[in-house]
């Protein structure tokens, strides 16, 4: 009987560490652990490397080949000793604004689309570097190296015996990679910065980067939505949306896209192609606070959410409680309009909350269309797509089939899946069964979504001009 060959995949999300087991050759998932991150906006990436610990990402002993996949942006400064010079400050983190808002004006936003792929916002690590500089010089000063969370996990796995890398999909996440030009753009981290620390050397998303300890071999890793097409393995002309922490709304794709206005981001994937993304520091945490706020768990608040009428009675939630980044407004805050006695009612609030999520999320799926990119299906993934009321109003709000892939840490897979890709040495991925729980189709009359499309629209016009 021939032996099974198992990889692991590892997901450090801004909320926790997951780590999948999984059958190099059919994809099956073999077992799964977790533990938690602590909450907020900045954190010591020693807490990273302890909730990977607890998730069992250091026992590797029946791993043939293991990759990283982590939230992107994060701002890894070592000094000499290689200890952090300051918290890993985190892409929810909008201090950098100002260092952003400079950084656009200095060179101009045609020329970060064009050039670069992206246009600074608070959430990339050239803004962070900048904010440290300017804010802490004497940190500043010390800082030898800079590393994005996955390959600082990766560095770590390795026994930082190997010189650390990074990949496409994580460098294009830092404003100072090109990703039309596949290289570092060192004279705009010596312009934010001041100088040029050591960077990560970037590899292929096959390359191994390193071995651990024990020999089990290191995938090249990826940031975490690159990581989430590898997993669901994305193919043309459909267009994920995650509910998670955060929102995002990406598509894979053979072609540059140029964003002047900085609302797409033209990342790289973890393939070779392009994966232009929009994010929104917003996601399903506006579910959870709304819940909390009418005192009730989650599995109440979608009930109370599918009770309400299908507009929310008028209600119209914008539901910027941390700032946001697509539309950009860092200091933005959360609103609520349309508010009489009659239709203030619990379950129109908890439908309002869902229905301006799905519209923050709907805003960047246009935004992804007028750019060409097809999309003919969607796939709803994240801790927030096991809403049955956001399921269900899904289709209308996106117009678009809604396709329901099976729960699982499509993240960690996808690095799993790299992982296996390392190991077989092949030119292609390996190709793994996708399962799907449920496709929902747009409904016939789906006039009350464009209702509550139109009211979300007005509302943040009148409020932010945008």
């Amino acid at each position: 009987m021939t032996k099974r060959r198992i990889v692991a995949g590892i997901d450090s999300s801004t909320q926790s560490c997951k780590v999948v087991r999984v059958d190099a050759e059919t994809g099956e998932i073999l077992g799964t652990q977790s533990a938690p991150h602590p909450d907020g906006t900045s954190i010591d990436p020693a807490r990273w490397w302890e909730a990977l610990e607890q998730a069992g990402g250091t026992r590797l002993d029946d791993v043939e080949a293991v990759s990283v996949s982590a939230q992107q942006h994060g701002m890894v400064a070592l000094d000499d000793d290689d200890r952090p010079v300051h918290d890993a400050l985190l892409w929810n983190d909008v201090r950098s604004a100002p260092q952003a808002d400079a950084l656009r004006e200095h060179f101009g936003a045609d020329f970060w689309a064009r050039e670069i792929g992206v246009v600074p916002v608070s959430s990339f690590t050239i803004t962070k570097l900048a904010w440290l500089a300017e804010n802490h010089p004497e940190l500043a000063g010390r800082v030898r190296r800079v590393m994005l969370p996955h390959d600082w996990l990766s560095w770590r796995l390795g026994g930082q015996a190997h010189a650390p890398v990074t990949d496409r999909s994580d460098a294009s996440g830092t404003g100072y990679y090109s990703v039309p030009e596949n290289r570092y753009r060192t004279e705009l981290l010596e312009h934010a910065f001041g100088r040029v620390p050591e960077l990560p050397r970037i590899i292929g998303p096959s390359e191994v980067a390193g071995t651990t300890p024990s020999g089990c071999l290191i995938g090249a890793g990826c940031g975490d939505n690159a990581g989430a097409a590898l997993g669901l393995g994305l193919a043309p002309g459909e267009v994920v949306v995650s509910v998670g922490t955060s929102g995002a709304v990406f598509a894979s794709t053979d072609r540059n896209i140029a964003d002047p206005s900085g609302a797409i981001a033209g990342f790289a994937d973890a393939t070779g192609r392009n994966l232009p993304l929009l994010a929104t520091i917003n996601g399903a945490r506006i579910l959870s606070s709304n819940a909390d706020l009418l005192g009730v768990d989650l599995a109440e608040f979608d009930r109370l959410a599918s009770s309400g009428a299908p507009d929310a009675g008028g209600l119209t939630m914008v539901p910027y409680f941390d700032g946001e980044r697509t539309p950009n407004l860092p200091h933005a805050t959360g609103s609520l309009v349309g508010m009489t006695r009659a239709q203030l009612t619990r379950e129109n609030l908890a439908r309002s909350a869902v229905l301006g999520l799905l519209c923050v999320l709907a805003d960047a799926l246009d935004a992804l269309r007028a750019t060409g990119v097809a999309v003919e299906r969607v796939l709803l993934i994240g801790g927030g797509s096991k809403s049955a009321s956001l399921r269900e109003a899904a289709a209308d709000i996106f117009r678009a089939e809604i396709l329901i892939p099976q729960a699982g840490e499509y993240v960690a897979l996808g690095a799993a899946r790299q992982a296996a890709w390392a190991l077989s040495g092949s030119q292609e991925p390996p190709v793994w069964e996708r399962h799907v729980e449920r496709i929902l189709e747009p409904s016939a009359s789906p006039e009350w979504a464009q209702t509550v499309r139109g009211r979300f629209a007005d509302a943040r016009l009148n409020i932010y001009s945008a």
